[in-house]
C-alpha cells in the first residue's frame, strides 16, 4: 500500500511540475502581451455628437450608437443588485475570475459536449468587450482570465462595473443602461421603477430577441427571472417582488428627445464639424454649443408654418390626397391602418373623412380619434381652379369634401380643428445678431422630413427689389443724396447683340416724373433705380457691392441688376443687410460657438469679428469686424428703411407700433420671390417665399413674405425697448423743398426735412440734384467715380 503510495505521488509530482511550470510560463508569457489596462482608467468610449442651442438645449444628436456614459455613483442601487444578481453573484468577493463557476461551466461542458451556462464574470466581460475578439478559442479564454485578475487587481470594483454597465449593448442602438433607459422608457436612470430596472438588467443575455420591443413574451419572462433572483439574493422583500411581477412592460421605442426643433441648423452645423474633424464627430462625444436661441427658433418656426399656410389657403383648395371610398364604420381599425402609414407633415396630420353635415366634417385621426371641424374651418375651401382663379365660395360641406376623402387638418385655437392641405410653395427665415454675424434662428422650409434642402443657404435666388438699398448706398458713397431727383419716365434700351428691346416698368405700370431718392426707394420705383444705376456705373455698382460679401459673379453686369438680378443666397442678404443694422461693419454669420469632448474641455472657440462702433479708429483690434461703409452712410439707408415700414411698400408692419424698424421689400419679375428683410439694431430678420421648381406665387414681397417677417419680429420683440438708431456726428437735418430739392427758404410752405453727409448740404441755391463729387479723403480706395 505504502508503494503504491508512494509510486502516486512520484506520478502527481512527474506531473504538476510541468504542468505547474507551463501555468507559470503561460502566465508570464500571457502577461507580458496583454495590453496596459492603465488606459481603462480613462477610456473614450463611443458617444454620438450632441448639438445645443447658446442656451444649452439640445437641438440635434448624430451617431450610430446611442449612450450616455454615466459615473457609477449615480447608477441607481436597484439597477447595481438587478446586474449583480443575474450576471455575477460573487462579484464583490471574487478576483475578477469566479473559479467555482468556471468549474461548473468546464464540467457541464465535458458532460454535455456544448455549453450549458457560462464561466464569465462581469470583469472578464469587460476585458473581453475593450481588449479581445468575440471568437470562441482556448487561447482567447485563457487571455480572458488572465486579463480579467490583472484588471481586478488594478482598477476597483466600482469601476470595473462603471465601465461594464457603460459599454454593454442593450439593443435597438442602446449601448450602456443610461442609453436603454431613455430608449425603451424615455427615463433618465434616478426615474426607474424597479420592474424597469429589472428589465434592463435581463437584456444583456440577449438584447437583441430578448427586449421588450422584439419579443414581449420572452421580454417579460426574463424582467421576472431576474426580480426572483433578486428576492433570493435578498436585494428585495416579497412585497416589492410582488408589485414588480405584476407590473405591466410599459415600454416603447423613444426618439432621442431634442428640445429645440431646428432641423436645418442642426444639419448645417454637422456637415461643418464633419469638414472639421471628420466621422469621429460621430463617435468622440463632441458636445457642440451653438449661436441658436431657442425661443427665438420657436417663433420662426411658428411664423413659417402658420403664414405659409396662409398664403396657401389663399389660392384655393386643391382637393384631397385621396378617396378611399365609403368607410365602414364597423371597422374603423383598418382606416387607422391606413392612416398609420401616411406620416405628418409638420404639424398636418392625415385624416379620413367618415361623416357628413352640412356644415361640419367628421374626421378620423390615425389615433383613432374622432374630431368634428366646424364651418369656420372648412369655408376657406374655394377651390383652386388654376394658378390664379378660384371657383365660387362653398355654400355647404359637399361642396369641399366626400365620404372617404384623405385630408390634412392642423389644430386651432380658434375653431379646435380646421381643414388644411401640404402647402406646394416653400418658405424660410433666418435671424441674425448684426453685431456678431450669430445666427440666432433658422428655418430651411415647410417641413424637414419632406425635404431637407436648406433654402436659407443652398438656395440661389433672384433677390428682387430688395438689392436696391445696396445700390442707394454706393450712389450716397458717390456724393449724391437722398434728396436727389432722378427723373421717373419711361426708357427704353436695346440690346446691341439681338437687337431685343427692353421697356422696364414700375410694378403700378406708373410714371412719377422727377423723384427724390428717398421717394424712390420708400415705394421702390424701378425706374428711379435703372436710371440712378446708369448714371453711377454698372462697374462701380458690382465693385461696390462686393464691400457687402457680393462676389462679382452674382452679379450681371447690366442694367437689370438696379431689379435685383443678382444670384445671391437668403443669408448673403441677410449678412448684407446686417451691415446697415450695426452701423457699417460686415460681420460673418456663424453657427457654431464653441466645441468640447465628454470631458467638458474646449477643442474650439469662436472668435467672430465684432461690430464696434465705438471703438477709436487707430485701435488694432484683431476682434472688431471691418468697416465697410461708413456710419453716415448706414445711417441713412436705414432712416430710409424706416420710412419704407411707415409710408411705404411695407407699411402694414406699421402694425408692430416700433419706431426702430427697418426693411426693404423684394418680389421678382413674375412674382416669382418673395422677400422682405428688416432689422432693428438687435435683430437683421430675412423671410423668402417661393416655389422650388420656379412659377409665379401672383403675390408681391409685402403679401407673401412680409407677414412671417412681422408674425416673428411681432414674438421676438415683445420683451424689447425701441432702441432707434443713434444719429452720427457727421449726419446734419436740414429743410428742403420736397418737390426741387432745394434747400428750403424760412418761408416755404411745403418744407421738410432731410438727413445728409455734411459735406452734401446743399446749398440755398444749388439743387440736390446736382452731385458733387465725393471729397479726395473718400476716394482713397480708387474706385471708378464715373
Amino acid at each position: 500500500m505504502v508503494f503504491f503510495q508512494r509510486i502516486f505521488k512520484f506520478i502527481a509530482f512527474l506531473v504538476l511540475i510541468p504542468l505547474g511550470i507551463i501555468i507559470i510560463g503561460s502566465w508570464y508569457y500571457i502577461e507580458y502581451q496583454l495590453p496596459d489596462i492603465e488606459a481603462l482608467n480613462t477610456v473614450q468610449l463611443q458617444v454620438p455628437l450632441q448639438v445645443f442651442s447658446r442656451d444649452s438645449k439640445l437641438i440635434a444628436e448624430y451617431g450610430e450608437k446611442r449612450r450616455i456614459p454615466v459615473p457609477y455613483d449615480q447608477i441607481p442601487q436597484e439597477l447595481i443588485h438587478a446586474v449583480l444578481a443575474t450576471e455575477d453573484q460573487r462579484y464583490f468577493q471574487h478576483p475578477g475570475i469566479d473559479i467555482p463557476g468556471l468549474v461548473r461551466a468546464s464540467m457541464l461542458l465535458i458532460a454535455t459536449g456544448h455549453k450549458v451556462q457560462g464561466g464569465s464574470t462581469i470583469t472578464m466581460q469587460v476585458a473581453r468587450s475593450f481588449y479581445l475578439t468575440r471568437h470562441k478559442t482556448f487561447g482567447r479564454k485563457l487571455r480572458e482570465i488572465f486579463l480579467a485578475l490583472k484588471i481586478d487587481h488594478r482598477l476597483s470594483k466600482q469601476k470595473i462595473l462603471e465601465l461594464y454597465l457603460n459599454k454593454i449593448f442593450l439593443g435597438n442602438r442602446a449601448y450602456g443602461v443610461a442609453a436603454a433607459a431613455q430608449i425603451y422608457y424615455g427615463k433618465t436612470l434616478d426615474q426607474l421603477t424597479l420592474d424597469e430596472a429589472a428589465m434592463l438588467a435581463g437584456l444583456p443575455k440577449a438584447p437583441s430577441t430578448l427586449n421588450p420591443l422584439a419579443n414581449p413574451v420572452a421580454a417579460k419572462k426574463r424582467r421576472d427571472h431576474v426580480l426572483t433572483r433578486m428576492y433570493e439574493s435578498g436585494y428585495i422583500d416579497a412585497k416589492a417582488l410582488h408589485t414588480a411581477l405584476a407590473a405591466p412592460l410599459n415600454a416603447h421605442y423613444h426618439e432621442v428627445k431634442t428640445e429645440v426643433d431646428a432641423p436645418w441648423f442642426g444639419e448645417m452645423v454637422r456637415k461643418a464639424l464633419e469638414e472639421m474633424y471628420g466621422d469621429s464627430i460621430y463617435t468622440d462625444g463632441f458636445n457642440v454649443y451653438t449661436t441658436l436661441d431657442s425661443k427665438l427658433q420657436e417663433y420662426a418656426n411658428q411664423a413659417v408654418l402658420t403664414e405659409l399656410l396662409a398664403y396657401d389657403q389663399r389660392h384655393g383648395y386643391r382637393g384631397p390626397e385621396k378617396n378611399f371610398g365609403t368607410p365602414d364604420l364597423l371597422d374603423v381599425k383598418s382606416w387607422e391602418k391606413k392612416l398609420a402609414n401616411i406620416p405628418a407633415v409638420n404639424t398636418l396630420e392625415p385624416a379620413i373623412v367618415i361623416d357628413i353635415t352640412s356644415h361640419t366634417a367628421t374626421v378620423l385621426r390615425a389615433n383613432g380619434q374622432l374630431v368634428i371641424i366646424p364651418w369656420e374651418g372648412l369655408s376657406w375651401a374655394r377651390r383652386q381652379i388654376n394658378a390664379d382663379y378660384l371657383g365660387p365660395r362653398p355654400h355647404t360641406t359637399k361642396d369641399i369634401l366626400k365620404l372617404g376623402d384623405l385630408v390634412r387638418i392642423v389644430p386651432s385655437k380658434q375653431t379646435g380643428w380646421r381643414l388644411a392641405q401640404i402647402p406646394q410653395a416653400q418658405a424660410s427665415l433666418v435671424t441674425l445678431d448684426p453685431s456678431t454675424g450669430g445666427i440666432r434662428a433658422l428655418v430651411g422650409g415647410f417641413d424637414f422630413q419632406q425635404s431637407n434642402f436648406n433654402r436659407i443657404t443652398n438656395a440661389t435666388r433672384q433677390p428682387g427689389s430688395s438689392f436696391k438699398p445696396f445700390l442707394y448706398s454706393a450712389a450716397l458713397d458717390k456724393g449724391y443724396t437722398l434728396a436727389t431727383l432722378i427723373n421717373d419716365a419711361p426708357v427704353v434700351y436695346q440690346n446691341p447683340t439681338d437687337e431685343s428691346i427692353w421697356r422696364p416698368q414700375n410694378a403700378e405700370r406708373r410714371f412719377y416724373g422727377p423723384t427724390r431718392l428717398r421717394d424712390g426707394l420708400i415705394h421702390s420705383h424701378n425706374l428711379v433705380s435703372i436710371r440712378l444705376l446708369e448714371q453711377i456705373r454698372v462697374s462701380y455698382a458690382i465693385n461696390y457691392a462686393t464691400r457687402f460679401g457680393f462676389v462679382p459673379s452674382q452679379l450681371p453686369a447690366e442694367l437689370s441688376l438696379a431689379l435685383g438680378t443678382a444670384a445671391v443666397t437668403p443669408l448673403q442678404m441677410a449678412a448684407a443687410y446686417a451691415i446697415f443694422a450695426n452701423g457699417g461693419f460686415r460681420v460673418t454669420p456663424y453657427a457654431i460657438e464653441d466645441t468640447r469632448d465628454t470631458r467638458g474641455k474646449i477643442l474650439y472657440q469662436a472668435r467672430p469679428l465684432i461690430a464696434c462702433q465705438n471703438c477709436p479708429l487707430d485701435t488694432e483690434d484683431n476682434s472688431r469686424a471691418p468697416r465697410v461703409i461708413s456710419a453716415e452712410n448706414a445711417f441713412l439707408i436705414t432712416s430710409v428703411l424706416h420710412d419704407v415700414i411707415e409710408h411705404g411698400t411695407a407699411s402694414e408692419a406699421r402694425t408692430l407700433k416700433r419706431l426702430d424698424l427697418a426693411g426693404k421689400t423684394g418680389t421678382t419679375q413674375n412674382q416669382v420671390d418673395a422677400w422682405f428683410i428688416g432689422y432693428n439694431p438687435s435683430l437683421v430678420t430675412l423671410a423668402w417665399v417661393g416655389f422650388d421648381q420656379p412659377q409665379s406665387l401672383h403675390e408681391y414681397g409685402a403679401q407673401a413674405a412680409l407677414p412671417i417677417w412681422m408674425a416673428f419680429m411681432k414674438a421676438a420683440l415683445q420683451n424689447e425697448s425701441d432702441t432707434p438708431l443713434d444719429q452720427p456726428s457727421g449726419i446734419t437735418n436740414v429743410r428742403i423743398d420736397p418737390l426741387t430739392g432745394k434747400r428750403a427758404t424760412a418761408r416755404s410752405p411745403v418744407a421738410q426735412f432731410e438727413y445728409f453727409m455734411r459735406p452734401y448740404v446743399p446749398d440755398k441755391d444749388t439743387p440736390a440734384d446736382l452731385q458733387a463729387v465725393a471729397p479726395a479723403s473718400q476716394q482713397s480706395d480708387g474706385q471708378e467715380l464715373y
